[in-house]
């Protein structure tokens, strides 16, 4: 790890703080209460100063586009840092290389690469979220993974120190991270391949087909609700249980996809867990494999 210091601390703020803010808004579902504070930073520089002021005991919670995350009717309590549109600088670094930071959406990042002539990031085309939630949990789709095409990532440390890690030293795994202690990411630096700009465009358009064709795109959705067990998938065991379809309140098992849960209106946290709970419970007895979320669960019930 390397620690850059953060010469802004006597800056005045500059971005948005906003206090009772309604998280429904800020959610792929669509679905939240209410952050106690919430700050958009300006950027990066912004952001370092704005950490630097809370108090040590403040809970402070990150938010990029609000996909794979369920926020409960409680909301959240303390302060919820917004990087979408905020951390929205990406580059090309090196003749390899791409530094994109944590606001930015993965699929952004794909068309950028693209674009540059550089392949092996097609595949975050399919994922609906920011670099930072791809990097908390090595995100993937269509058999890539964050951390395969990642080489460094930067972090904010709590009193806005900014630090670098390689991200061979960071432990990974399916859906998995091993996020340095008292560290938050802010930028990811990618090291990919010399490519074909029309080849690569051809392949994520290919992509975003096949997704659209098989995923409920157009729908309220965090994206897929479960990990895939071993050697299987969660929606061939939720689907062989008979859930496409069921719903508790107006949080309904898709259709088309049944690892998704849809927001079909005014569906609630409660629905959603409740829905949740069901199918763990009803996989777990028809075919005895125990199904774990993908979905992070956060806030307080109401």
């Amino acid at each position: 790890m390397m620690a850059i210091a953060n010469s802004t601390s006597n800056a005045a703020l500059r971005g948005i703080l906003r206090t009772n803010e309604p998280l429904a808004g800020h959610t792929a579902w669509g679905i939240g209460g209410v952050a106690d504070r919430f700050y958009e930073p300006a950027d990066l520089d912004d952001l370092c100063v704005f950490v630097a002021t809370l108090p040590d005991a403040e809970p402070l919670f990150w938010l990029g586009l609000g996909s794979n995350l369920l926020i409960r009717d409680g909301g959240i309590r303390g302060t919820v840092v917004h990087l979408a549109n905020a951390l929205s600088r990406i580059e090309r670094s090196a003749e390899d290389t791409v530094r994109a930071e944590a606001g930015v959406a993965c699929p952004k990042v794909a068309r950028f690469c693209a674009r540059e002539d550089l392949a092996g990031a097609e595949f975050m085309a399919g994922i609906p979220g920011t670099m930072g939630g791809a990097l908390a949990m090595n995100a993937g789709a269509f058999g890539g993974e964050t951390y395969g095409v990642v080489f460094e990532v930067e972090t904010i440390m709590r009193d806005g120190t900014r630090c670098r890690h390689l991200a061979k030293n960071i432990e990974t795994g399916y859906r998995y991270v091993d996020v340095p202690i008292g560290h938050w990411f802010v930028a990811a630096h990618l090291r990919l391949q010399r490519g074909v700009r029309r080849d690569s465009e051809v392949r994520i358009r290919d992509l975003l087909r096949q997704r659209a064709q098989t995923q409920p795109t157009r729908m309220r959705s965090c994206g897929s609700v479960f990990r895939n067990p071993p050697n299987d998938h969660a929606a061939r065991l939720i689907e062989q249980c008979g859930l496409k379809g069921e719903r508790i309140g107006d949080a309904q098992v898709s259709t088309k996809h049944a690892n998704f849960i849809i927001n079909t209106g005014n569906a609630s946290a409660v629905d959603v867990e409740a829905l949740i709970a069901h199918i763990i419970e009803r996989v777990r007895s028809d075919h005895g494999v125990q199904l774990i979320p993908e979905v992070r669960v956060v806030g307080e019930s109401p």
